[in-house]
């Protein structure tokens, strides 16, 4: 047995002062005249033996009674797991887990209700001094300090569910950040939480001077479907035209669900509706069609009818729709008639040409697609731009001239890790082969001939074999490529071996120019991705937005209104929102009146995995973690007080002093030996 406080042993010594009162009994006797003593003597021997006797029990008792007061000061306990820890001051770091699956229901109300609850039966298990610290899955600035217990129960009551989900890690490594600038104190953090899968699944490294203790709460398995993610199979989104958007749900449950509806609106319009059938733990992919759509942003919307789990049933989506894609064509100084005939074909597509030195850096990531034809050399700053145009998602097409700087292209293009024109090849060559699996040819051929009528040479350049990512979309007959595609960064290249000049070749003319274009132009942009996830995208780009102290960019949404950090840079705009943002839906990126832009934000999906660890997980995810705590129905607060110090004695010792005084009061009340001796006499 140990004492929390030894220093209150010295409070023994107060045990000599009833047996000095007993020693020394100063009580005066008052004498009492008889004629005849002769039958009292029997009686008064008898008397002072049971006198003796009841002295004697009341002195134990008193005895006893302080014994057990002073030792009840003095906290003894049977010594725990964190002996050592005894009488240091305690500093304590307890999340409470209210991400969204702490919603869900046990016999004890919700998930989060109940972590709330063993929060404060938690820090009441500790001294009146020690301090608490409150952490969730915000990670919020007001949580990284020390409170008291009073201020402790007061935030906890003030935690609301979050859509915030961190890994097990971040919460660990955020609570020793906080507990390491407190030397001197013992330290320990406890994490309350469900414990879900998803994406806990690497072990912990903790500090090894910090104890940790995990308690779960426990959840029934609830079955679970979900739209993890979604895809338009179009790249540029014309009015009117029909659009495919691939959605894949995910089955989180161990059964199968059978006949989940859904149903997609945009701009509040029911558009597309759907039932479909997911096997356990199973994803799948459905494509869903609609139309009838007007130029301008969209908000889309996905809706799932699936209970009880509710929190991700919705999924947001925006989009443009042009009413025309522009096109900058560059060339040497000569506009290039074939291209200017291309695009004049389809009022859909808006032309731009520029000569070479004249192009405006600050607008060239507006243009989905750029052509470059008819440039002998291509300048180094030029080159420098395009590079950065290509990398940031841009699609460049490139027709060399007919008397093109070889060197200076092979600079060019090996800068952007692609082929690059070699050497002049002057031979008669048709082209013999197209890759129909390329996506440039995929639905352009209701039906390929077996010998269809293709491009012929009459000279080209020979193209290297370098470059990463490369895929041949046409091929001569000698095996040579003649038009290659290659992905750089988030755009793409496609270079051409044949300028557009009718003495190279007949391509100008022939009937594949023109669907090979347009299906580049069509799948060439760097849109706005047609949602972000909160808590993952903390920052995303926009094309280049000037603004100044009183004009600021604001994200809205109904009342809410969320100033980002913007940040410049060469082409585009960035926007940090870090935590801010903290409901999903669609936000309108705005300019004073003017809307640039509509995002989508949905939670991260990891929250609905309803899969929880066993402790043997726990053990081997955790391996210096404390075993789990475990109250029942009942409360923590013994629980972790027996776990943390041992199994505490104290009150044991005030209620044995309470029973030896109320013995002691007995044996003066009702234990009367001189009435007892009198009758006996009698």
């Amino acid at each position: 047995m140990y004492f929390l406080y030894p220093a209150f042993l010295f409070a023994l010594l107060s045990l000599a002062i009833p047996v000095v009162i007993h020693l020394f009994n100063f009580r005066k006797y008052k004498k009492v005249y008889f004629s005849n003593v002769q039958f009292l003597k029997e009686v008064q021997e008898r008397q002072a033996s049971r006198r003796n006797l009841k002295e004697r029990l009341i002195l134990a008792a008193r005895l006893l009674a302080l014994l057990f007061l002073i030792l009840a000061f003095a906290r003894p306990y049977i010594p725990g797991a964190q002996n050592a820890n005894a009488g240091k001051q305690q500093v304590m770091s307890v999340f409470v887990d209210n991400s969204y699956s702490m919603e869900t229901l046990n016999r004890e109300g919700s998930l989060l209700d109940e972590a709330k609850r063993r929060a404060k039966e938690i820090t009441s298990a500790y001294n009146i001094n020690d301090r608490f610290q409150l952490l969730t899955q915000d990670f919020e600035g007001k949580h990284q300090r020390l409170l008291s217990r009073d201020e402790f129960n007061d935030a906890v009551d003030a935690v609301k569910v979050s859509s915030q989900s961190r890994s097990l890690q971040q919460v660990i490594s955020r609570q020793e950040n906080l507990l390491q600038n407190q030397p001197g104190a013992a330290k320990s953090v406890f994490i309350i939480s469900d414990f879900q899968k998803n994406r806990n699944d690497k072990p912990v490294k903790a500090d090894s001077n910090i104890t940790v203790n995990l308690v779960q709460l426990k959840a029934g398995n609830l079955p679970n479907v979900a739209v993890d993610s979604i895809w338009l199979l179009g790249a540029v989104h014309r009015p009117g035209e029909s659009e495919k958007l691939v959605v894949r749900l995910h089955n989180y449950a161990t059964e199968k669900a059978e006949k989940i509806p859904l149903k997609i609106l945009i701009n509040g319009e029911q558009k597309a509706l759907g039932s479909f059938s997911i096997n356990a733990r199973y994803v799948q992919n459905d494509t869903l069609s609609f139309s009838g759509l007007k130029p301008g942003w969209q908000r889309g919307e996905i809706q799932l009818q699936d209970n009880p789990v509710t929190f991700d049933n919705q999924f947001y989506f925006s989009f443009n729709v042009k009413e025309q894609m522009p096109v900058l064509l560059i060339d040497g100084g000569a506009p290039n008639p074939y291209l200017k005939a291309v695009f004049a074909s389809d009022a859909f597509f808006a032309a731009s040409r520029i000569t070479d030195g004249n192009v405006d850096y600050a607008v060239l990531n507006s243009y989905p697609i750029v052509i470059i034809s008819d440039i002998k050399t291509i300048a180094t700053g030029l080159a420098q731009q395009l590079r950065t145009y290509v990398t940031k998602g841009g699609t460049l097409v490139v027709f060399p001239s007919a008397d093109a700087d070889l060197a200076n292209y092979k600079s060019f293009l090996l800068a952007l890790n692609t082929g690059y024109p070699e050497k002049l090849i002057t031979q008669d060559v048709k082209v013999a082969s197209i890759n129909k699996q390329s996506a440039v040819f995929k639905n352009v051929f209701e039906s390929f001939p077996q010998n269809p009528d293709l491009p012929s040479v009459k000279k080209y350049y020979q193209l290297s074999k370098s470059g990463s990512k490369q895929e041949s979309l046409m091929n001569l007959a000698t095996g040579e490529a003649f038009w290659e595609g290659y992905s750089g960064g988030r755009g793409n290249v496609y270079v051409c071996a044949v300028p557009l000049n009718e003495d190279f070749s007949n391509l100008p003319r022939h009937a594949l120019f023109v669907p090979i274009l347009f299906r580049m132009a069509l799948l060439s942009g760097h849109d706005q991705p047609l949602f972000y996830t909160l808590g993952t995208d903390e920052n995303f780009e926009v094309p280049p937005v000037q603004t100044t102290e009183k004009q600021l960019l604001k994200l809205t949404k109904g009342n809410q209104s969320i100033i980002p950090d913007v940040r410049q840079r060469e082409g585009s705009t960035l926007l940090y929102v870090s935590d801010q943002l903290k409901e999903p839906g669609i936000y309108s990126l705005r300019k004073q009146d003017s809307t640039l832009a509509t995002l989508a934000f949905n939670d991260d999906r990891a929250e609905s995995d309803m899969s929880y660890f066993s402790a043997a997980d726990l053990e081997k995810l955790i391996p210096n973690a404390k075993p789990l705590l475990i109250a029942g129905n009942g409360s923590l607060k013994s629980v972790v007080a027996e776990s943390n110090f041992g199994t505490q004695l104290w009150k044991l010792c005030i209620i044995l002093a309470l029973i030896f005084l109320l013995a002691e009061i007995l044996l003066i009340r009702f234990y009367k030996p001189d009435q007892q001796g009198v009758i006996q006499a009698g």
